[in-house]
Parts: structure tokens; C-alpha cells; sequence
């Protein structure tokens, strides 16, 4: 499929503009799938992050109590952290690209002064939505304080006989009310409960404002466990085509309370089932670049494998796409060994002569040696704003975004390449002010703006990972 150059918007950016932060990957348009860290409970906060992001999600649900670190088992998650713990907390789910967007289930009283506390916390940390079970004598204050903070508050359904086990009774305490209080629907609760979720979602219609997804082995049974998505007795495709239909938009978290010690292969089994869902539903673009079994690739047999969404060096050369690519995003995760090199080559031309007719983002634990080999750099043509620290033994975050002849690369959250590649008009030469030389038998203005994308196997251990792609349409 060949993508040419386009001028629509992405993320209210024209694509004229250039990328400055990592994008939302989220296959469904409006559909921000994340986990609510309970579904870790036996693991921190910190590992629960970890985890969101290792599936390819850029959201996440935080609850009250958890415990925070490993090196820290004493210190909690919730709204009574002091500030530096608080900025330490965002420190980390910037660094991993995960938002937290929802906070619950947590009490919410008709006391102002622990209540405020709650929104004050939620506004410092980004929150959009407070899952809670509030009494009813406490909603006027509640809703007061949202229009205030802007920050809505979802009624959550516990179980049967909890307040709120029937939609009934959620939409009693909303009538009247504005949009800032509606329903955390945690699907799987009302079917423990012995009704239908598709029923209760028609009856909350317009008050859905986040949800707690769950699919469940049996109906009506209240010890019923999690299954992955769209195996069980929910009829979540049907939810899915339901909410499309009614033009949803919201928070979805994943909340799986099953194989605690072991739900990561699960939960990715969810996300797949949603994705996918959401790419036929209400398609936002956002697809996975590699087929699971690396069918849509060319490759010799054994130089590489994806297993668990980790796309593995083997040894024997390059792995490229066989489609090819224009006017797109690239989002990604890589991680190499210490002093180890690879790259992201894009747009190549001819596979045979690739080295000629590509451009090459480095991937290296630090740089090559050269003038422009850092990681991050365009190979042998310009190099990174600043300096960045070493690489090896970690996760890094990269974003490659081609649009005609400008390019732009982000690595962990800041925007490294700016780059015109008109300006290099001639071959073996870059437009610096001394002309340096560049090894390229081709002027970089006169490489193909379409090509295949691809990873260099330079004998060094590399891993890929949530590699993703949009294609920037006209």
C-alpha cells in the first residue's frame, strides 16, 4: 500500500507541523483503552505501569492503597502522597507514555474537606475521572466540585446488594444532574449481578462516562472469573458495536480479577480482542506494522521472531515490511544490549541496494563513533539536538514521523530531529557549515519518498517492541 503526502489533522496537528511529543496509539478513535492497576494488586504501582506499557497502552487506572515500589513497600498509592512522591509518580508514567486517567474505586463524602482533597489530587495528577459509591446525600457537594475542577465523577457498581449493583439506582442519583456525574460501568459486576451489561448500558445512555470492562466464564454466578475478551458470557462484541453505534467516547480499563500472579498474557489477549474491535468499529488509523507471525515481512527464515508482541534479533540480516510506506507515524519501543547498534530505516527504495536508497534512525546504546551516529540521529546525516544519555538495558520510546520531505524523530519524550531532507541536495555531503561528507552514493533530497520500512541486523542484540503504524492519508 503506497501512502502519499496528505494535509489532514492529527491530534488537532496539521501535518505540516511538526512531532513534538509521543502520540496516543489507540487503535479505536475515542476508545482509550488502559488497565486498572487492581488488576496487579500483588504488584506495585510502579510494576503495574511497567506492565500497561510492555502491552502497548497509554492509559492507566489507578486505585488507593497499592503499594508504590519494590524499593518502598511501606509507601502507598492514593491522594494522601506528599507532593515529592507525587512528582516522583509522574516522573515515571512519563517516562513509560502512560497517562493516568482514572482514579477509583475511592470515597467520596459530603465532608468538603476530605473531598476537595480527593479533586485536588486528581487535578495535580491529570486525572479526568473519580470512580466512587457515594451516598446520596453527598452529590450535591460532588457535583459542585467537578464543575470546579472540571474532573468527572463515575458511580461505580459493585456487586449485588452494594448501593449501586442496578443501573436503576445509578440513574436515580444522576436524574438532574449535570454531565460531570454518570456511571463507571463495571460490566462484569452486573453480570455477577444477574443482568445483562448491554441492557444496563442502553439504560445509561448518554451517563457512561468510563468503564470497568470485564468478560466473565458464567452469568448470574457471583465467584465468576475474568476471560479474555470476547470468550465469555458478556457479549462484549455486541457492547462494542453497541457503543460505535451510539458514537461513545471514554476511558475503557481493563480490570482483571483472575490469575493474579500471571494475568499479562491475558490482559494482552484483551487488548487484542479490543483493538481489533476497534480498528473494524470505529478505526482511528493506529495498526500494528508486523503480523504476528511476520507474514506481511520479508526476511530470511530464522533471522528474527515475534513472540509476546517483542520483535527479536536472531542473526542472518534485515527484516522489512513488504508494503510500502509514505506519509506516516511510526511509534516504537527498542531496547539493546550495552555498546550494541541497530536502526530504523525507512523508505527504502531497493532492497538490494538498500544502504543507497534508505534513511537510517540509529538505534545504539550511545553512538558508533562517527559525527552523526548517536542514537537517534540520521545516520551520517544529522545528529540529535542535544546529547542523550546511554541506551542499553532498557525500554526507550521513539517516534518517527515522514511527511513529504520533513522528518521528525521524539526518543523519550522530547523531539531530537527536526530535518528538511531537501537540504541535502548533493551526494556524500551535509549542509553544515564546513559541508561535512556523508557516505551516500545519492543526495538524500533524491532518496524515494516512499519505500519500505525497515530493521537493520548489525550482529548486535536488539528487541522491538508495540510497533505501530498510521498512515497520513490525503
Amino acid at each position: 500500500m503506497i501512502v502519499m503526502v496528505g494535509i489532514i489533522t492529527f491530534c488537532t496537528v496539521a501535518h505540516s507541523k511538526s512531532l513534538t511529543e509521543h502520540p496516543a496509539t489507540d487503535a479505536g478513535e475515542g476508545w482509550r483503552m488502559g488497565v486498572q492497576a487492581y488488576s496487579f494488586k500483588e504488584f506495585t504501582f510502579y510494576e503495574s505501569i511497567d506492565k500497561s506499557a510492555a502491552m502497548g497502552m497509554n492509559w492507566i487506572e489507578a486505585y488507593g492503597g497499592q503499594r508504590l515500589s519494590k524499593d518502598r513497600p511501606g509507601v502507598k498509592f492514593g491522594h494522601n502522597m506528599p507532593m515529592e512522591l507525587r512528582e516522583e509518580v509522574k516522573k515515571k508514567l512519563a517516562a513509560a507514555n502512560v497517562k493516568l486517567v482514572s482514579y477509583g474505586v475511592v470515597r467520596l463524602s459530603n465532608n468538603e474537606v476530605e473531598c476537595r482533597k480527593v479533586f485536588e489530587f486528581a487535578k495535580d495528577m491529570g486525572i479526568e475521572n473519580i470512580g466512587s459509591e457515594p451516598k446520596e446525600n453527598a452529590f450535591d457537594l460532588i457535583e459542585r466540585l467537578c464543575k470546579e475542577y472540571k474532573i468527572a465523577v463515575a458511580i461505580h457498581n459493585h456487586p449485588k446488594p452494594s448501593r449501586y449493583w442496578n443501573p436503576d439506582m445509578v440513574l436515580k442519583v444522576c436524574e438532574g444532574r449535570s454531565k460531570w456525574i454518570g456511571a463507571c460501568a463495571d460490566t462484569g459486576h452486573w453480570m455477577r449481578s444477574g443482568i445483562d451489561p448491554l441492557e444496563a448500558l442502553k439504560k445509561l445512555e448518554g451517563r457512561v462516562i468510563y468503564f470497568h470492562m470485564k468478560d466473565l466464564n458464567v452469568f448470574g454466578v457471583r465467584k465468576a472469573h475474568d476471560v479474555p475478551w470476547g470468550t465469555g458470557k458478556g457479549n462484549l462484541r455486541e457492547i462494542m458495536e453497541y457503543l460505535s453505534k451510539i458514537k461513545w467516547r471514554g476511558a475503557v480499563s481493563a480490570e482483571y480479577e483472575h490469575n493474579w500472579l500471571n494475568s499479562v498474557p491475558e490482559i494482552r489477549q484483551c487488548v487484542i480482542f479490543f483493538n481489533k474491535m476497534g480498528a473494524e468499529l470505529n478505526p482511528s488509523g493506529w495498526r500494528n506494522l508486523l503480523a504476528n507471525d511476520l507474514s506481511n515481512c520479508k526476511l530470511k527464515p530464522g533471522s528474527w521472531q515475534l513472540n509476546d508482541n517483542v520483535l527479536t534479533r536472531i542473526g542472518g540480516g534485515n527484516i522489512w515490511t513488504k508494503d510500502k510506506y509514505g506519509d506516516f507515524i511510526l511509534d516504537l519501543e527498542f531496547k539493546v544490549a550495552k555498546g550494541a547498534n541497530s536502526g530504523v530505516l525507512i523508505r527504502c527504495g531497493d532492497l538490494k541496494k538498500w544502504v543507497h536508497t534508505t534513511i537510517e534512525i540509529q538505534i545504539h546504546d550511545t553512538g558508533d563513533g562517527t559525527k552523526h551516529g548517536p542514537c537517534g540521529a540520521i545516520y551520517d546525516c544529522l545528529s540529535p539536538k542535544k546529547k542523550l544519555p546511554p541506551m542499553a538495558d532498557k525500554w526507550n520510546h521513539m517516534t518517527v514521523k515522514a511527511v513529504g520531505p520533513q522528518i521528525y524523530v521524539v526518543l523519550n519524550g522530547e523531539q531530537i530531529i527536526d530535518m528538511n531532507v531537501n537540504d541535502w541536495a548533493e551526494p556524500h555531503k551535509n549542509p553544515d557549515y564546513v559541508g561535512t561528507r556523508n557516505k551516500f552514493n545519492t543526495a538524500i533530497k533524491d532518496m524515494p519518498r516512499v519505500g519500505h520500512i525497515g530493521f537493520q541486523d548489525h550482529g548486535d542484540p536488539v528487541w522491538y517492541r508495540n510497533v505501530k503504524i498510521k498512515h497520513l492519508d490525503k
